[in-house]
């Protein structure tokens, strides 16, 4: 599987922009629901920058092995140095639509913001299942609809403003699996069928929209995007930074 992500070079955008703003608490709130002794091994899928990764290594007692994964290289290299300190964790380059695990190898399986991008959802978690034991837990989080993240649509309204019709420029993928339904049928489809789904707001506060903005633009794939077609990032950042400054303070 090739996706934007594979290629994807901005980690260090990504987490010191969008990272404490974005993920962190989230991360805290998805890892928080993990008993500190699962009933065996801890898998993490898309662990990106590892701002998962660090938590669950926190949670877990040391006994648990913790593997974390990522599709991309790049990210897992940046992971993987950021957390040098932590040395109980396994990094393996993976693709979640074809885990190199064996069946029921992991007592739980943990995604924060990743399911969204991968291309078959349905395939992914069948495959979550088949790593996990009978009695494993799955845990993930998706972001809700795009309108209910201030900073996420007036990104994507300045995106499409500058790039009228152009379908690479709408980026409205993140934002398109936070419907309760659609999640239970994915997971009923894929053999979870006691499936518990919350809803989770933080406030933010003191956020910097440059700093917000930066990570929008360079620390996601629209970075290449965008200077394919032809524009400067800073000019593209600016932007997004005005439309940033009247949004609300909650996602």
């Amino acid at each position: 599987m090739v996706t934007a992500s594979a290629t994807f070079s901005g980690p260090q955008y990504y987490n010191d922009c969008l990272g404490p703003v974005w993920f962190d608490s989230f991360a805290a709130d998805l890892v928080q629901r993990l008993p500190e002794r699962p009933a065996g091994d801890v898998l993490e899928i898309a662990c990106g920058t590892g701002l998962v990764t660090r938590r669950l290594r926190e949670r877990l007692t040391s006994s648990v092995r913790l593997v974390a994964t990522d599709l991309s290289k790049v990210m897992l290299d940046y992971a993987r140095a950021k957390l040098e300190a932590c040395r109980d964790i396994e990094w393996r380059e993976a693709d979640a639509l074809k885990l190199p695990f064996e069946d029921s190898e992991f007592g739980a399986v943990v995604c924060g913001f990743g399911m969204m991008f991968v291309p078959d959802r349905q395939a992914a978690l069948r495959e979550a299942r088949r790593v996990l034991t009978e009695a494993g837990i799955l845990l993930f989080s998706v972001w809700d609809r795009i309108e209910e993240n201030p900073h996420a649509l007036a990104n994507a309204k300045v995106l499409e403003a500058m790039f009228p019709g152009d379908p690479e420029m709408k980026f409205r993928t993140p934002y398109d699996m936070g419907d309760p339904g659609l999640l239970r049928q994915l997971l009923a489809g894929a053999g979870f069928h006691a499936a518990r789904i919350e809803t989770k707001r933080i406030a933010i506060a003191g956020a910097d929209p440059r700093s917000i903005a930066t990570g929008l633009i360079r620390g996601t794939p629209r970075a290449t995007l965008i200077e394919q077609r032809g524009l400067q990032l800073e000019a593209v950042i600016d932007k997004v930074t005005d439309a940033l400054t009247i949004t609300g303070r909650s996602i």
